[in-house]
């Protein structure tokens, strides 16, 4: 497996839901941030319908303030939401919009996503969101740079901007990205953040539940990603 890039500075993360950046991406993340890296997330939902038994209005901002407690655990330089739907993310005109409009805002030379594929691998299936945030993504990264598509964006002042490279939390990787066990234990902690999401999840403590996630993802030291460009 090929070594990941490393000549860029700035990354944007696009993903469906709070937890996701956490669940694949971010020892990865710690990495690079205490590298002098910055790092921005762009969220499509607010993750209002992940817990069961607790209302939209009140899981919604119960999971942002999660996300934000997450982000500072890994030195996330900002987190940005859009205000799509949980559970009916849609692959749109919209949505590549507002993506393409975020990656002119912040200027990735990377921008990470999510699996964008039917499944997560054999007898594993997507989530509907992940698919279409996913896929969204990858326009959305062409759309940044042409003016002819999104036009309008223009007139906001934000002018067409190339992302060199996109990487995908992905069954099929290419690329391996080496963590050090300060950046593993960063993720932890990052994704011990989602405390109320985990405990609907499983009576496991959540620091229990976040280690044994992140050391499946992290194995050999290093988190593999799925490159374009």
């Amino acid at each position: 497996m090929e070594a990941f890039p490393q000549d860029w500075q700035t990354a944007l993360v696009v993903v469906a839901h709070p937890d996701d950046p956490e669940y694949g991406m971010a020892a990865a993340v710690a990495e690079w941030t205490a590298g002098g890296r910055e790092v921005h997330y762009l969220l499509a939902t607010h993750g209002e319908a992940g817990i069961a038994g607790l209302p939209p209005e009140q899981a919604g901002p119960l999971r942002v303030q999660e996300q934000q407690n997450a982000c500072q655990r890994v030195g996330v330089a900002s987190l940005a939401f859009l205000d799509h739907p949980d559970g009916r993310v849609q692959e749109s005109l919209v949505l590549r919009r507002e993506i393409a409009g975020h990656i002119r805002r912040v200027k990735p030379e990377l921008v990470l996503t999510l699996n964008h594929r039917d499944e997560w691998g054999p007898g594993r299936w997507n989530s509907a969101d992940h698919r279409a945030l996913g896929r969204s993504v990858l326009d959305a990264v062409s759309d940044a740079d042409n003016e002819w598509i999104f036009p309008e964006l223009l007139a906001e002042g934000l002018a067409r901007h190339r992302a060199a490279r996109v990487a995908i939390s992905s069954p099929r990787p290419t690329h391996a990205q080496p963590v050090s066990a300060s950046s593993i234990e960063r993720a932890v902690a990052s994704l011990a953040e989602h405390a109320e999401y985990l405990k609907a999840l499983s009576p496991e403590p959540a620091g229990e539940q976040a280690r044994r996630q992140v050391e499946m993802v992290v194995q050999g030291g290093a988190v593999r990603f799925e490159l374009y460009g």
